[in-house]
């Protein structure tokens, strides 16, 4: 009837509460589902430390190896391994796929113990334990020398590692890290960080500046590179073109600081050995300054060779090649117009054009 109230009971205002209700639901899903993880995500957490480290390790990688070909991620794992490996049949790009699943549920596994992980003691590199080194000689250059460094690595193994080794032997390192999507693991991840490893700065839009505050300070900075970056440069990688941050390189070439890289090789189980590199012989452009994008490939071709030496090892689950994002080719400008000269003007010179090739002749 017209002017009749609608009253709370009525089909309208009940539907009119319900689709606020579920709106308000979709807005705030994502952060109640997060919320809802943080205790089970602690409870595997500490579930692994109960295990111990070889225990929690080895039950990591079953789980993962077992369920990891039943995801979407398995397909872009695949994928990515035929493109760097198109020479193996089906059975090997299976079963390194299955390497990579495993390394990555151990890795996950490894959180609960990176506190005791490294067991290397910085006064006796002899001992025996799950940590052998290589490099020392340079590390020792790269902490004592008094000038900033720059350190880069790649999703190798328990990549976590080498930040860890930093602290242990007392470099001034700062990690550049990408918190985990999922953010009741990227809490607890953190905090295992926070008490593991020096400095830790979180990529983003404003992280720029305090990175060359460390850097300026005689600091060093360590950063994965191997993933794919947007706004990168384009390097080649197993022979196909990427994007990878450049970040590293456009320090390099302001501060003039040296450039290693470090890796872990998984050996068996927990036992792993780390590798730090000599300085980079990074290529220069005509001024005489570091190239970026140079010194960019010349990190990754030293990453590609890792990779290919324990290609089970790698984290082949992240898109790494999106030809769809590389940047367009600008078009070859067009040719000038031929024109006659005019009546009159003189002959001793004239525009030859063939094609897109200009030239005066006299």
């Amino acid at each position: 009837m017209p002017g009749a109230r609608v009253v709370a009971g009525t089909p309208r205002v009940t539907g009119f509460v319900l689709l606020r209700l579920a709106l308000v639901l979709k807005r705030n899903l994502p952060r109640l589902a997060g919320l809802a993880m943080i205790p089970l995500i602690r409870g595997l957490f500490w579930l692994a430390r109960l295990l111990g480290a070889e225990r929690a390790s080895r039950v990591g990688g079953w789980i993962t190896r077992t369920i990891g070909p039943f995801l979407p991620a398995h397909r872009i794992a695949t994928a990515n391994l035929r493109a760097a490996f198109p020479e193996r049949d089906e059975a090997a790009i299976h079963a390194l796929a299955l390497e990579a699943w495993d390394n990555l549920g151990r890795t996950g596994a490894e959180y609960a113990h990176l506190h005791t992980l490294f067991d290397l003691d910085p006064a006796d590199l002899s001992a025996s334990g799950r940590i052998t080194v290589a490099g020392e000689t340079h590390f020792a250059d790269l902490r004592d020398d008094g000038k900033p460094g720059l350190i880069f690595s790649a999703h190798l193994a328990n990549w976590e590692l080498p930040a860890i080794c930093a602290a242990q032997f007392g470099l001034d390192a700062t990690a550049i890290f990408r918190p985990p999507n999922d953010a009741a693991s990227a809490r607890l991840v953190q905090e295992v960080r926070r008490q593991t490893m020096g400095g830790l700065a979180a990529a983003g839009q404003g992280a720029v500046f305090a990175m060359q505050g460390v850097v300026e300070r005689g600091g060093h900075l360590g950063q994965l590179i191997d993933q794919h970056f947007t706004r990168g440069v384009v390097v080649e990688f197993f022979g196909k073109p990427v994007l990878v941050n450049p970040l590293l390189g456009k320090l390099a070439r302001h501060y003039e600081c040296p450039v290693h890289g470090a890796r872990v090789v998984r050996r068996d189980g927990t036992r792993f050995h780390l590798e730090l590199t000599p300085p980079l012989d990074l290529p220069r452009d005509a001024s005489g300054a570091i190239d970026v994008q140079g010194a960019m490939q010349a990190m990754t071709r030293v990453i590609e060779g890792w990779i290919r030496e324990n290609p089970g090892q790698w984290l082949w689950m992240h898109r790494r090649w999106r030809p769809a994002m590389l940047p367009k080719p600008k078009p070859a400008p067009a040719p000038a117009p031929c024109t006659a000269a005019p009546a009159g003007a003189p002959e001793d010179r004239a525009t030859v054009m063939t094609g897109n090739d200009r030239a005066t002749v006299s």
